[in-house]
């Protein structure tokens, strides 16, 4: 090579790579070069249920499932397992022994929070799991038996409720579980000796109350449809900071002067160790679902509200909603009355 031509090379190879530059860039822009796939599951998601078959949470959860298949949201199928075991212990355990795995994800109530305060044992740490999306936030109704004449006010209850003593039967999901606590909340703050009985799922529950072997539940809107609008059961207070628009002459608890609401989270979390594509591709479906009218009418009907929460948000609520449980437990433990060695817990 000459020594002009030694000269002139470097000057060619900077021409050469800014061509080459400015062709990358020509491709890119105009999807000339193959873009990274997204993560997408290729197997059937399971979608687990801590409670039965029936309740508000089992039933929300087929209804996503379905309505995403209906949809095709997604690429592969949705199987909804409902594992109810030890107050959504099952559950729980199942998703901390699922580590890693990207095609599990958990359908939670407050049990989330309460069974862990309940069963340390566990070993499982809320924190820890994957935060894919809040749904929406549940609200309780105090039901009776319609065919109970004598109560239709929160101070008729209480009054059947001293009468019958001990052998009133509120029937519930399991001790520790949002039923149970709002249980544990009315004993002790009307001075009443209700008795809990546990049962597999909200649904099972509410047909309880509407046979009439149990005299009270503390259901969903959604638990009670099969029965309320047939005139088996109705509602005497919500539990919420004001009335419901789908029960329009049911007050609110603190329209008798008690100054108390209680929400339950409808939320999706993976297991511990998901991957972050898998996570962020949850957390978009989600996101997505919630936003279409076929979910936005489902809150409606069944009186759901909430904003939808993700990622570091919601682990936030999670820790705040957790610590709010822990302390109200406490408080519940101290108001209520101290039962003789050997005697049932309510």
């Amino acid at each position: 090579m000459t020594s002009r031509a030694m000269m002139r090379a470097p000057s060619i190879i900077r021409h050469g790579a800014h061509a080459l530059a400015a062709l990358i860039a020509f491709a890119a822009a105009f999807g000339a070069l193959p873009a990274r796939a997204e993560w997408a599951p290729s197997q059937t998601i399971e979608f687990v249920v801590m409670a039965g078959e029936g309740g508000g949470a089992d039933k929300a959860a087929r209804f996503i499932a379905k309505a995403m298949a209906d949809q095709k949201l997604v690429p592969v199928a949705i199987t909804v397992v409902n594992k109810a075991g030890k107050s959504g212990a099952e559950a729980l355990a199942y998703l901390k022994s699922r580590k890693g795995a990207d095609n599990v994800i958990l359908f939670t109530l407050n049990s989330y929070y309460t069974t862990p305060l309940e069963q340390p044992d566990l070993g499982i740490d809320i924190a820890q799991f994957a935060p894919v999306g809040r749904l929406a936030e549940d609200v309780f109704l105090l039901w009776v038996n319609a065919e109970r004449t004598d109560i239709n006010t929160v101070d008729d209850f209480v009054k059947a409720v001293k009468a019958k003593g001990g052998e009133w039967i509120m029937a519930g999901t399991g001790t520790g579980a949002e039923d149970s606590l709002l249980t544990d909340f009315l004993n002790a703050t009307y001075g009443l000796r209700m008795s809990y009985k546990p049962f597999k799922g909200g649904g099972e529950v509410a047909r309880e109350l509407a046979e009439k072997r149990a005299d009270s539940t503390v259901n969903n809107p959604s638990e009670q449809d099969e029965f309320y609008p047939k005139g088996l059961t109705k509602p005497i207070a919500a539990f919420s900071a004001q009335r419901l628009a789908g029960y329009p002459r049911v007050p609110a608890l603190r329209e008798t002067g008690m100054e108390f609401h209680y929400l339950m989270q409808r939320s999706v979390v993976g297991p511990p160790g998901m991957t972050k594509d898998a996570e962020s591709y949850y957390q978009r479906l989600f996101q997505r679902f919630f936003d279409s009218p076929t979910w936005q009418q489902y809150r409606t009907k069944n009186s759901l509200a909430g904003a939808f929460l993700t990622g570091e948000g919601l682990r936030q609520y999670w820790m705040r909603e957790r610590e709010k449980h822990m302390r109200w437990k406490m408080a519940l433990d101290i108001m209520l009355p101290k039962k003789p060695a050997g005697a049932a817990k309510p």
